[in-house]
């Protein structure tokens, strides 16, 4: 009886993840189609899922009209320093909060989760102020410093958990057979470490990679700004938007995302896991 009503039970988790996956890519299909319609077929009362006609010619008309490549290469520079650098300050962090129990980690603990819960416009005024008189408004470095900053909280979260798993026990085990702290941290640690330290890395970028809401508020010159706020740029004076080009460059900034979450997906969601169930 117990295997009757279990079918049906895993059949509607099936069925219901089904339509959360497809909630989920709906647009994301839909930005693909759009990106690879002509111009006739954009303004159609009768939109179709697949383009009839095909056309690469909003790749070529956003490129003309927007400096994509020097942005995504600002993207690219501001997100690989940002993760590199919030990874350095997280692992040792987080291996101390692991491994040491007292008043600093449940304090460094509390921070993490308070950090999370403020929005950007809280504290945009004060981070813009602090950043105006160290000289750092309008630079990649003081958006990057922003960067590590906003996702050194997260990381160090990520990377308790992945330093909880490894067992204490092999640390010791080193000890005895007469290592010292820093072999015992470079020879048995930090190899057990490399996929979460993989992985907290990738979330990092991913985070800069995508993010806006400093970019805008940051970044003046045009040769400067992101691949996300020169996304804006596709938008008319009246707020009319040039939608085949405006797809067409989202579509291709989506790729590096979509890319590197698909290859890392399931160690971020392992030293989630880790977190919650190693306290």
């Amino acid at each position: 009886m117990s295997l009757r009503t279990s079918r049906p039970a895993r059949a509607g988790q099936y069925l219901a993840l089904l339509c959360y996956l497809v909630f989920l890519a709906f647009p994301f299909l839909w930005l693909i189609s759009t990106a690879f319609k002509p111009a006739p077929e954009l303004g159609s009362l009768h939109p179709t899922w697949i383009p009839d006609s095909p056309s690469l010619d909003n790749f070529r008309q956003a490129f003309d009209e927007q400096p994509l490549l020097r942005a995504a290469g600002n993207s690219l520079t501001v997100a690989l320093s940002a993760a590199l650098i919030a990874v350095v300050i997280a692992t040792p962090m987080a291996y101390v909060m692991a491994r040491q129990r007292g008043r600093l980690a449940t304090a460094a603990t509390g921070w993490v989760v308070v950090s999370q819960a403020f929005p950007f416009v809280l504290v945009i005024i004060p981070l813009f102020l602090v950043l105006k008189n160290l000289h750092l408004i309008n630079s990649l470095f003081g958006l990057i410093m922003v960067y590590v900053v906003w996702s050194l909280p997260f990381a160090l979260w990520m990377l308790v958990g992945y330093v909880r798993a490894v067992p204490a026990e092999l640390e010791e085990a080193a000890a005895v057979d007469g290592a010292g702290r820093l072999r015992t941290l470079v020879s048995v640690t930090a190899p057990l470490l490399a996929p979460g330290i993989v992985a907290t890395a990738m979330f990092a970028f991913i985070t800069a990679w995508n993010e806006f809401f400093f970019a805008l508020v940051l970044l003046k010159s045009p040769e400067k700004q992101t691949l996300p706020v020169i996304l804006t740029h596709f938008l008319g004076a009246e707020g009319v938007a040039d939608l085949g080009p405006l797809a067409a460059a989202a579509f291709l900034a989506t790729i590096p995302s979509l890319a590197i979450f698909a290859i890392i997906q399931r160690r971020i969601t392992g030293g989630m896991l880790a977190g919650a169930v190693k306290t």
